[in-house]
């Protein structure tokens, strides 16, 4: 680590991070959509529009998007709980919703540190109130197509060190990362980087999971980011050389439930360790 106290950098940053920030209303926002249909405050008019339009194809798409975040929240309980991590790195974070990935690491493990990523000024916002209830969490602005940036915001702003595991989480965030950006080639960049013992955790939009998917990805293409289902044999190339946990690549309803549950999902996930 290269400071003693690896937040003091945000502590005396954070005047100056209060200035107001431009937000695009002009489009819809996955993140700010899906808080939508969490049940959020976070969202504008744009965004209601779009998760509303998504509804009309999937009426059910509330309990696929909230299938998604009881499986991060399991995936970050494992992590934290049996896998032993006591770091952990979300990029893509979105807006904070309740069971983030500091309130589950930390009550399993209070020593926990998460440093959250996103490319979106207005998580920063929401990032200010965590960096107010925890000195072990930080948020960073960055895109998930410049990993180096990332990893190097991650270690000298976040205190992250990545000669010790490390769990980078990348939640329902890859599926907007086209082919001509390489979404394949910022894994590997961000699976090299890790130290043994790490883990890599997932989830993506699958093409053969849903005969609406493609429908549902044909919305995304007037919002902030387009959307690109891949097969599950594609999402399991983003663990190449890795060991995956069991149950391996699967819906992510089915990744270790806490009990059983006929679920609706569009999206595949899965863990795995570097050795």
């Amino acid at each position: 680590m290269t400071t003693e106290d690896p937040w003091a950098w945000a502590r005396a940053r954070s005047d100056e991070q209060r200035a107001p920030v431009k937000i695009d209303t002009s489009r819809s926002h996955p993140a700010r959509s899906y808080d939508y249909l969490l049940g959020g405050k976070d969202n504008y008019e744009v965004d209601r529009q779009f998760a509303e339009a998504m509804l009309k194809i999937s009426p059910n798409a509330r309990d696929r998007v909230r299938e998604a975040r009881a499986f991060l929240r399991r995936v970050v309980r494992f992590l934290a709980g049996a896998a032993g991590i006591r770091q952990f790195l979300d990029i893509g974070a979105g807006l904070p919703t309740q069971g983030n990935v500091h309130e589950v690491a930390q009550r399993v493990a209070p020593e926990a540190r998460v440093v959250y990523v996103d490319n979106d000024p207005i998580v920063l916002v929401h990032a200010r109130a965590l960096l107010a209830v925890s000195d072990r969490t930080l948020a960073v602005q960055s895109d998930l197509r410049d990993p180096d940036t990332i990893l190097r915001r991650a270690t000298t702003e976040g205190g992250i060190d990545l000669e010790q595991p490390v769990a980078i989480l990348l939640m329902a965030v890859l599926h907007f990362i086209t082919d001509e950006q390489d979404a394949t080639g910022i894994v590997a960049r961000l699976r090299d980087a890790l130290a043994p013992g790490s883990y890599l955790a997932l989830s993506h939009v699958c093409s053969e999971s849903d005969p609406k998917t493609s429908q549902v990805a044909d919305l995304f293409r007037d919002a902030t980011a387009p959307m690109v289902p891949r097969s599950r044999a594609q999402i399991e190339q983003f663990f190449h050389g890795m060991e995956l946990v069991d149950p391996g690549v699967v819906k992510v309803y089915r990744w270790r439930p806490d009990e059983p549950s006929a679920g609706q999902s569009w999206s595949y996930g899965g863990v795995a360790r570097k050795n």
